[in-house]
């Protein structure tokens, strides 16, 4: 709501400029009118040069009655604004991969050294920030899927939740994408509304840890929920060396020269795979070999999912006009009331 103070007919109130032309011209000097008389030695002491006394009492208060008055005129009210947003947002699902193999660095530039998974979580932060009417919730996964957040419209409760994690928090080892992307279309599948659902997958892997339901069927899942899901495949489409860490903190191991010391080669994503799945649903699949091809990755699904945002705005005004016209009431009494009991005043 926004509030702001005005006048209905600002242009009344130039006439305020006259008042002061009215208070100078009674108080100009000039004689008396002139009369008959028998004998002028009468009017010896009325000839005199006079005053008007604009600047008594009675006089100041017939400027402030027509001061409050034109005031009143000009309509000083005050304007209230106020702005309904109705959204139709979406129900999104962030499902991210934590295995081991998020801690290559393959996503690192000359000047910093960033692992996939510090790649990742800017992006989230960035797209958190963009979809101020959705309500989004996210998935994370290694070897087992687990739910980080329900949909909410709470971005910053998702955010701290992304920022907590670390590769390493899940115990269990190894790529279950099936059974996390079937996890998320669990979430979603009972969410009241006509929201349009989406499902964006960032994953590095291949799944093989997956039992109860395997990728492509877990995407056929999601179409029949109507979920629309977007596949992204991180990271460089050849072998990576991946780097020692510790699993309790998610911090990287370095020798004494400040190098990190490498543990051991892994395999890039089965981009196949994640086509199938998003070709499933209608939705796409996204190759990010960078930082920035990643960015632009989730730029292009904030474009392509848009959230349809009416907004009403109304105006209501609370006038005062009433009461500037009361006290120029008040004042006019006044002085009607002082003309009677000092009738020689001016």
């Amino acid at each position: 709501m926004e509030t702001g103070f005005e006048f209905q007919y600002p242009w009344v109130l130039l006439l305020l400029a006259l008042l002061p032309l009215y208070a100078w011209l009674r108080g100009r000097i000039g004689k008396s009118a002139a009369l008959l008389f028998p004998d002028t030695t009468l009017l010896a002491g009325i000839s005199r040069p006079v005053r008007e006394q604009a600047g008594r009492l009675r006089a100041f208060v017939r400027l402030l009655t027509a001061s409050a008055l034109l005031i009143a005129i000009a309509g000083p009210r005050t304007a209230n604004k106020e702005i309904e947003r109705e959204t139709e947002g979406l129900d999104i699902m962030l499902v991210v991969d934590l295995s081991w193999s998020m801690m290559a660095l393959d996503m690192s530039t000359k000047r910093e050294e960033v692992t996939r998974w510090q790649a990742s979580q800017n992006v989230i932060y960035d797209f958190l920030g963009k979809r101020p009417d959705d309500r989004i919730g996210a998935v994370v996964f290694s070897g087992k899927p687990y739910l980080l957040s329900p949909l909410t419209i709470n971005k910053i409760w998702v955010e701290k939740g992304i920022d907590r994690m670390h590769i390493g928090i899940i115990q269990e080892t190894g790529t279950a994408i099936g059974e996390a992307v079937a996890m998320a279309v669990d979430r979603m599948k009972n969410v009241k509304g006509k929201n349009s659902k989406v499902i964006i997958l960032l994953t590095d892997g291949d799944d093989n840890m997956s039992k109860a339901i395997l990728p492509v069927p877990a995407a056929e899942l999601a179409a029949a929920m109507g979920i629309r899901l977007y596949c992204i495949g991180l990271g460089k489409d050849e072998p990576t060396v991946l780097p020692q860490f510790d699993r309790r903190t998610g911090k990287l191991y370095r020798d004494v020269f400040g190098k990190t010391l490498p543990m051991q080669t892994i395999n890039p994503a089965n981009y196949l795979m994640l086509g199938k799945m998003a070709k499933v649903t209608g939705g796409r699949f996204y190759r990010a070999l960078d930082q920035n091809q990643l960015s632009r990755v989730y730029e292009e699904i904030n474009r392509l999912e848009r959230t349809e945002v009416k907004i009403r705005e109304s105006t209501t005004y609370e006038s005062y006009r009433l009461i500037w016209a009361a006290i120029a009431g008040l004042l006019l009494l006044w002085e009607l009331i002082a003309a009677l009991v000092w009738p020689r005043s001016p």
